[in-house]
Parts: C-alpha cells; structure tokens; sequence
C-alpha cells in the first residue's frame, strides 16, 4: 500500500509551487513528518514531510518544475508492510535492512529513527496521566493554517509562568512567541524545531508538579527508538553508528553515552557529540542555508546551539559578525595616523559568486516590472525647508517622547502632512480597476510606512492614519517599525494600504524615484536633510542670506489617473505645511 505526497496550500492566494530541493531519493527510508523536499512560492519557502513512514518510491516533480496545489509530487510505501501495490518498491525496502555493511546504507535507516521522534513523543501524554495542561499552536491569522517550530525557548524541566514565552513559531505572514497558558514544568516537548505542524497541533505538556527525571533523556531520543515501525532497521544502527554521526540527526549533544552496545537508547547520545563538523552532516533549513551563502559563512566550522545542536540562523549571523570583527580593528590603526579608513570597505562575500534566484526574488522581479508595465509611472519632486520642524523638534523631543513613548522623528511631520493632503486631494488615495474601467477614491488614509529589515523591505500599514494626531502617528511608527524588524507583526497589519510613504533619506539618499506598489496610485519619498545657505525674506520684505535646513519631497505616480498637476498640488500642499511649521501644539509646546 503506498501514498501519495501532494503540494498542499500554503496560503490563501498560493496557487502553485516550484520544487527547488529533494531531500530524499527514491529507495530513501522516510519517517512520518519527515521533510522530502522544499517548495518555493511567491509567499514563503517551506519543507513539504512523508505523510507516513515508508520508502520512496516514486519522484514525480523534477527540481525546478512548478506545478499547482493539489498536484501528486511523490509516492511513499508503506514502511509497516510488503509494498502490496508495487512489486518494484517492495524489493527496494527490504535491500535497506541487507546494506549495512556499506557505508552509505547504515545513514538510511538512522534517518528514519531521528526524524520519527514527534511520533513517540505524541502518545507519551496517554502514557503520563492526564496531569500535565497541553500547549497548542493557536490561530495565528484568517488565512494561517499552520506554523513551524523554529526556536524552543524552554527545555524540559525547566519552569514557566503564565504567559511566559516557551517557543518561537514561524508562519507564511510573521514569526511569533507562543506563550504557557498555565505556570508549571515544562514536561514534554511534542514537536522538534523546523517541524512544520497544523494549528491545534499539541507542541508540549506543561504540568503542575517537578518534571519527572525520566522524561528529560526521553526527550533527545532515547524512548524513541523502539517506535519507529521499521524494527529490523533499528537493531543495525549500534554497528555503523559511529562511522556516518554526523550524517543522522545531530539531536541530542547533552550525554556522550561511554557504552554505544549497552544499550539502544543513550546510543544515539553518544552519537551526536562526536560530530566534528556538525554543518556537514546536519539538516540546514532553506533559510539558514541561504544566510549563510549571503554572508559567506561556512556551516562546516559551527556549532549549533538548536536543539541537538541544530544550526540556527542566529549562529550564522553571529559567525559573520565574528568574522567581520577583525576588518575595523585593522582598519582602526590606519585611522590614527591619516584619514584612510573610512574610505575602506569590506569586501562582500558575495563579490565574484553566482546564486541561483529564488522564487520569492523571481516574484518581485515580475511584480516590479508588471507594475512599471501596467502603470504610466513617473515623478515629481519639491524642495522643501524644514528648518522650523527641525527647530521645534529639537525643543520638544524630549518631553515628547517622555510624555508619547515615542521618538519624534521628521517622519510623522511628513506623515501627517501627506494625510491631510490625501483628504484635500483623493485622487492621491485612489485606486483603479481598469478591467471595469472603474476608480475608487478610498474613505480611509491607509498609510503604508516602508521599513528596512534584514530580510528585505517590509511594509506595514498606519489603519485609519486620517484619524490621528502627531502622536498618534508617531507612537504607530515607532510601534510598527520595531515589531516589524523584530518579527512580530500579524498578517493583517501588513496589508490593506491606500498609499505608501518610503524614508529614502534614512540611508543619505536626496532623491528617488520609487516604484507605485500594486493597487496604488502614488508612494512618497522623503530624501535626506542637508543645511545649505538660502535667500530668506525677512518680515519687512528685506532678503537676507542664513543657513537652512532643506529636504527634497518625491512623488512618483500613476499617470492614468494622477496628472502632473495633481501631483504638484499635492506635493506643495505638503510643501507648505512644513514650511509653515504650525505644529506647535502637537509637539506639547
């Protein structure tokens, strides 16, 4: 009896999927749950596991095809029996217990064994008494179905409050902490990290009482080797054990068992200290593996610090800061002597490679050129003075932030003008069908914020920014912007806006020409601040020369709605709102 692996949906608006890598090959033992492959869509790069143990019998999907959801990508047999269906399989699963003598065989059926645990774990509540409170995935967003373990932040044994962060979950729209519903021990941990579970799925008992003793070295893998179905595999692994360690799941490092023969359970302890180049053998994430390429970090010389010793992407980012650590302190004796250094640049390590695009990237690419394709965009730019924004934020940043708890940056000066405008001109705030050949001027001023984070550029949305004072905007991008770089938005705060607004100037740019988002008619730059000298007029009409503070505003646009005009007015009703500097009463003052 054999079963179909198909691409299941993995968002509300992912209609197909590209396999980008086979982790298994056909002949490969599989466990229940274990990855088979990894799948690129437009949203987010996931592992697609064996929905039973078994043998792989079939690849249907070739690397770098693209097929829909729904579509039968492999066939696995069941592990439990003779394959009745398929003569050819069949022969396939008993050869894997018949090589262990080879040096590649023994790594087959290890595999099986370390990716099984969730499964034992899973019946060890019946076997516990009903004493311990379960800790489920809960409802992350409409459209979220199911999350991946990413992060424990508690091991068993130790103690949790109400409330208190146990583990970190990732989905297609944010990561996030799940909390202990109730204060206790941590007793049992159900899911592994990068296991990839539905919502309502039970990830770890938190009982009442001390964890049992027991139930720690239960957890790395011990218990769980009798539960693997295919028995005769299980008995061979003591023999090649310890020539492929580092080729099964370096799971748990915690006890190097002195006796590997003893006994099947510490075996696979003693197993996973002994890796000497833990990223060689051990299971690498898409994600991590393409951090560590960008940063040019070799995961053969880590060290995990996931659980049984799993590399993590924090590892690698810390081995890149590691070794970039030496740069500036070389560059730093070159400093004293003449101004060299900061002319000095590393080099990338991405200087003189190819990687191959992702699908995600191959997504943008076609987005940002359907967008210059379907749209008529183009830009119009204004100078503007803010030396008397710059002056009351200088008198009131302080007391501002003491009184809001947010800092008081030009960019809620900008935001809030650009809102009032929006309301004056809502061909701004506007959207076009142009298959119905319909316009829809919004009701609501939904302002997307861009914000620059390690994965790429993040747009989270100001709801009803129109009902806002200063404060309230400010507090809102303060808020966004650092749970955006944190993490830990939710799906709905990252769509919905009417218009977006991009802080060019944060990294010294004057001027940019941005591209329109989707569903949009208009985004507005905002270049940096330069002091320059100017002719000012004076209150009796005498012209003088002083220093001022000045910053381009840029507005690029949809032509078939927004005339040049139109985005003229716009700009200089924004233009005069700084100028005019009347935000006293905002900033407290």
């Amino acid at each position: 009896m054999s079963e179909n692996v198909q691409l299941p949906a993995l968002g509300e608006s992912v209609t197909e999927g590209t396999v980008t890598r086979w982790l298994k090959a056909v002949g490969d033992t599989v466990a229940v749950d274990e990855p088979l492959l990894e799948v690129s869509t437009d949203k987010v790069d996931t592992e697609i596991p064996s929905p039973v143990a078994g043998v792989l019998e079939q690849i249907l999907v070739e690397e770098d095809e693209t097929v829909e959801v729904g579509a039968t990508l492999a066939v696995v047999g069941d592990g439990s029996g003779a394959g009745g269906g398929d003569a050819a399989p069949a022969a396939e699963a008993p050869a894997e217990p018949e090589a262990p003598a080879e040096p590649e065989a023994p790594a087959e059926p290890e595999q099986p064994a370390a990716a099984a645990e969730p499964a034992p774990a899973a019946e060890a509540p019946a076997a516990g008494g009903g004493e311990g409170t379960e800790v489920t995935l809960p409802a992350l967003g409409e459209s979220v179905t199911e999350g991946t373990v990413t992060r424990w932040l508690k091991a068993v044994g130790d103690s949790v409050e109400v409330d208190e962060p146990l583990l970190e979950v990732s989905t297609d729209k944010v990561d996030t902490e799940i909390p202990s519903p109730v204060a206790g021990t941590v007793q049992q941990l159900l899911v592994e990290e990068d296991a990839t579970v539905e919502v309502g799925a039970v990830l770890a008992i938190v009982g009442s009482g001390a964890a049992p003793a027991a139930e720690k070295p239960a957890e790395p893998t011990p218990a769980k080797t009798p539960e693997p179905v295919g028995a005769p595999s299980k008995p061979e692994e003591p023999a090649p054990a310890p020539e492929k360690p580092a080729e099964t799941k370096p799971a748990a490092e915690e006890k190097p068992a002195p006796a590997p023969e003893q006994a099947a359970q510490p075996e696979p302890a003693a197993e996973k200290p002994a890796p000497s180049a833990p990223g060689k053998g051990s299971y690498l994430t898409p994600l991590v593996r393409k951090l560590a390429a960008e940063k040019g970090v070799d995961v053969s010389t880590l060290q995990g610090t996931g659980v049984g010793g799993r590399i993590r992407k924090e590892d690698v980012l810390a081995a890149a800061e590691k070794a970039a650590a030496p740069a500036p302190a070389a560059a730093a004796p070159a400093a004293a002597p003449a101004a060299k250094a900061p002319a000095t640049l590393p080099v990338s390590p991405l200087r003189g490679t190819t990687e191959k695009m992702s699908r995600l990237r191959k997504i943008v690419a076609e987005r940002m050129v359907e967008a210059l394709h379907t749209q008529a965009q183009l830009t119009t730019v204004v100078e503007v003075d803010v030396t008397k924004v710059a002056k009351l934020r200088a008198k009131a940043k302080e007391s501002f932030k003491a009184r809001e708890g947010a800092n008081l940056t030009y960019l809620p000066f900008y935001t809030l003008a650009a809102v009032e405008a929006l309301k004056a001109f809502p061909k701004i705030n506007a959207s076009i069908d142009q298959d119905k050949g319909e316009i829809t001027y919004h009701p609501a001023e939904n302002v997307g914020i861009a914000v620059d984070t390690e994965r790429g550029l993040v747009v989270p949305v100001i709801k009803n920014a129109g009902d806002l004072n200063l404060a309230g905007i400010a507090r809102q991008i303060g808020d966004l912007g650092a749970r955006t770089r944190a993490n830990k938005v939710g799906p709905d705060e990252l769509s919905g806006a009417t218009f977006t607004i991009t802080n060019t100037g944060s990294g010294g740019a004057l001027i940019d020409t941005p591209i329109v988002p989707g569903g949009q008619v208009a985004i507005l730059g905002t270049g940096t601040i330069t002091k320059k000298p100017a002719v000012v007029t004076g209150p009796d009409g005498e012209e003088t020369i002083a220093i001022r503070q000045f910053a381009y505003l840029f507005l690029s646009y949809d032509h078939r709605l927004v005339d040049g005009a139109d985005a003229a007015r716009f700009l200089t009703a924004i233009k005069a709102r700084i100028e005019e500097g009347a935000f006293e009463a905002e900033v407290g003052l």
